[in-house]
């Protein structure tokens, strides 16, 4: 496994392009040996050129990769012993399933004890341990993909594992099983794994650090827990999280913060000018009705229910702005539309043109 250094990488597909239109904008940063990573966001901000570039099949239009302190930037794929798998199945559709997983091993002279050890693990956690005497044509796209997944799983010599959205053509009830799995088999071997997906769900299940792209850039690197809790802007708010964190526009006085004609504490707090747009942002999983008033209670109005079995999601108006929060079943909702909404002030963050204040 090896530790990928990406330094002042950009790319552009149209020779001389001014920058600020490239596919990927100039960036550094390292992905630690062993760790797992997800590349998040719409199609289109970068993903996929980035994860090519790190795999070979793109040469960046600037900037150099590193695989540990080795420059590998001008080195074709074939010679950077990384394992892919894309999003649609790559197999031998003539060859047995054992033999579409033994491939790459064979190629690479392990041993056949080795070889069939590894291939039955894996096999096994995949759910192909029944089938791996049939042919991979006659099996339907689920299982094609699952052995496109084992043949990037079964090596652990390789400098990274990368995948692009490796689960779209999966059933939906295995995905979470599977990226389960992926992860298990991971944590056992030790692989540097870097993972490409437009769903935000898969790539905090995922990984240990997240990087949310938007427009060529990543605009916030961190862990599921530090995007969530902590998002850097707005876009890393609205993006992460169902439904998206609630932005709210305050008033300023005294380098106070009030809603509703009242003081709001928060967790980060106002410092020098206050030019610019000022704004409150909390996820609707921390607010919650108040049974009566106190610090941090803002009148609002119910105006939407939505059910969803274990919880609902209440649409609300404050002072004419729309936010939502998440009310379990079990804790009821008010017979009134008139409630009083309770924000934590460990919770509610401030922020100056969408973005976080420090």
């Amino acid at each position: 496994m090896a530790k990928v250094t990406l330094q002042n990488i950009g790319h552009s597909y149209t020779a001389g392009a001014p920058i600020e239109t490239w596919a990927l904008k100039p960036f550094d940063m390292t992905w630690e040996n062993g760790k797992t990573y997800s590349l998040v966001g719409p199609s289109g901000c970068g993903k996929t050129t980035l994860l090519n570039i790190v795999s070979g099949i793109v040469k960046p239009s600037q900037g150099r990769v590193f695989f540990d302190e080795t420059d590998v930037t001008d080195l074709p794929t074939s010679r950077r012993n990384i394992a892919q798998v894309f999003q649609f199945p790559v197999i031998y559709q003539s060859m047995t399933v054992y033999d579409n997983l033994v491939f790459p091993l064979v190629c690479r002279k392990w041993s056949k004890e080795r070889i069939a050890t590894k291939v039955n693990d894996v096999a096994e956690v995949l759910g192909l341990g029944d089938r791996l005497k049939k042919t991979a044509r006659s099996l339907n796209a689920d299982d094609k993909q699952l052995i496109s997944l084992g043949r990037g799983l079964v090596r652990d010599d390789v400098a990274a594992l990368l995948m692009d959205e490796p689960l779209t053509v999966i059933d939906p009830q295995m995905k979470f099983h599977l990226r389960r799995k992926i992860k298990e088999i991971n944590q056992q071997f030790g692989q540097t794994v870097v993972y490409v997906t437009h769903d935000q769900y898969e790539a905090m299940t995922f990984a240990d650090d997240v990087l949310v792209m938007s427009n060529g850039r990543v605009v916030q690197s961190g862990s599921p827990e530090e995007l969530f809790e902590s998002p850097q802007n707005a876009y890393v708010g609205y993006f992460i999280g169902s439904p998206a964190m609630n932005f709210i526009d305050v008033s300023v006085s005294n380098l106070e913060i009030t809603l509703g004609g009242k003081v709001l504490r928060t967790r980060n707090t106002l410092t020098g000018g206050v030019g610019g747009k000022i704004q409150i942002g909390i996820r609707p999983e921390y607010l919650s009705i108040a049974r009566s008033g106190g610090e941090n209670s803002i009148p609002a109005t119910i105006v939407d229910i939505s059910d969803f079995g274990s919880l609902r999601v209440l649409k609300v108006t404050i002072g004419g702005q729309i936010a939502r929060l998440k009310v379990s079943r079990e804790d009821g909702i008010p017979s009134s539309k008139e409630i009083l909404l309770n924000f934590p002030a460990q919770k509610t963050l401030i922020y100056r043109d969408s973005q976080l204040l420090a």
